[in-house]
């Protein structure tokens, strides 16, 4: 592909906060880095990757509601976390975080440790403790 032809849909890639480096021909025929702001395959992709997780994060949420997950489950699908990712970002034993993924275990759980779950997720601990459909 030449320079001019690399790829610049804007679809996810707004504002320059993503973009990716693809390698083109220039001019004198040698492969250069070229800055794409993204192409429609890759966005496509990534909108039903995101369709997936919405539809997840909204099951969650239902489960939340239904006293059946705690909301830590919630915000770490919100977060794209696992358990192993929440342990080490928070400094939490997996086990405790598994536990703590049960609606009744999360509700005993003492504000130190919300604190943590929360500021490896990047929000309050307030916000830790309660879901809202978050895609609308």
């Amino acid at each position: 592909m030449k320079k001019e032809e690399v790829p610049q849909d804007l679809q996810f890639f707004k504002d320059g906060v993503i973009r990716d480096v693809m390698y083109a021909v220039d001019e004198d025929g040698k492969y250069t880095p070229v800055i794409s702001d993204g192409w429609q395959v890759k966005n496509d992709a990534l909108t039903a990757v995101w369709d997936d997780i919405r539809e997840q994060c909204e099951e969650i949420r239902c489960q939340v509601q239904a006293q059946q997950a705690s909301p830590l489950a919630y915000h770490m699908k919100m977060a794209l976390q696992d358990v192993a990712m929440l342990a080490s970002y928070a400094g939490v034993p997996k086990r405790k975080i598994r536990r703590h993924l049960k609606y009744d275990e999360f509700m005993k759980a003492d504000e130190t440790i919300l604190q943590k779950y929360a500021d490896a997720l990047r929000i309050t601990a307030e916000d830790l403790k309660r879901v809202e459909d978050a895609w609308k």
